[in-house]
């Protein structure tokens, strides 16, 4: 379900994506704001919502499965020497106003609250622009402050004792076809080379459809891409790769995104050339 405070994006006119402030769902899922449908410039959909194989992915936002013990992923938890677990630890993204509203981005405020009260404070930045008639950018930034009066960490279930599962931070849940999405970077390409590794940008291609990401600032392309496409297709950075990430009261983490929506199977050459366009705009 949707509200009426559910700002589309448009590029060029053409409506690309759809952000939901205030989604109704339950707390297991870590209710949050989310963009559903994006879709490219020749209208092919390039995100799911709830999939059966994962039903808290929320296409495309910021999703964190451990802040100082409380899940903003959705699910279940991930508990060193016992697996993932039911837990009523779920806390929410809770939209609190526009500073900034038009039709190609906006600024959001939102406030991270678990059963403790107030987390984090966010302020979210997302922007909409045209790269050529076959591909447009998603620039999506968030910044992290710690509102409590003591130190809060960002974990993973790696942290927690699961390797290969530092998911965490920006997440985008692409669409699942027949076929497995080819994934890629300048220098290595299919699942098991690309996960876990840091690279200046990681494309993902469907059969119709080509997504580049792209961290836009040192901090970000110091986080690991977490890749998923055998099991379910997903890209997202690791704000928690191999350590927990420290918050210390007052101080704030911000990281940035710049994700290229592409008609068509994009080329090495050709998905470099975009996402260097779309970082450098």
């Amino acid at each position: 379900m949707t509200t009426n405070d559910s700002p589309v994006l448009r590029v060029a006119g053409r409506p690309v994506g759809r952000y939901v402030t205030r989604p109704e769902l339950p707390p297991r899922l870590s209710p949050r704001p989310y963009l559903h449908p994006v879709t490219t410039l020749a209208g092919t959909a390039v995100t799911e919502l709830s999939p059966a194989d994962h039903i808290h992915h929320l296409g495309v936002g910021v999703a964190v499965p451990d802040v100082e013990g409380h899940n903003f992923w959705g699910g279940r938890t991930y508990v060193r020497d016992q697996g993932p677990t039911e837990l009523d630890n779920h806390g929410a993204q809770r939209h609190t106003s526009f500073q900034l509203r038009d039709p190609d981005g906006f600024v959001e405020e939102l406030r991270w609250v678990a059963s403790g009260g107030e987390l984090l404070r966010e302020r979210r930045t997302v922007a909409a622009t045209e790269l050529t008639d076959t591909a447009w950018a998603l620039d999506f930034t968030f910044s992290l402050t710690n509102v409590t009066a003591g130190p809060l960490s960002i974990g993973s279930p790696a942290t927690n004792g699961r390797p290969g599962a530092a998911y965490g931070g920006f997440f985008w849940r692409a669409r699942k076809e027949h076929d497995t999405p080819h994934v890629f970077t300048a220098d290595r390409e299919g699942e098991p080379e690309v996960h876990g590794t840091r690279a200046d940008w990681l494309a993902l291609a469907g059969t119709t459809w080509t997504l580049v990401f792209a961290g836009a600032t040192d901090a970000t392309r110091r986080d690991p891409w977490f890749v998923r496409t055998a099991e379910y297709p997903g890209v997202g950075s690791s704000l928690a790769h191999t350590d927990r990430l420290p918050i210390p009261p007052g101080e704030t983490v911000v990281r940035r995104v710049v994700t290229v929506v592409a008609d068509g199977r994009l080329s090495r050459n050709e998905a470099a050339a975009l996402v260097r366009k779309a970082v450098s705009q």
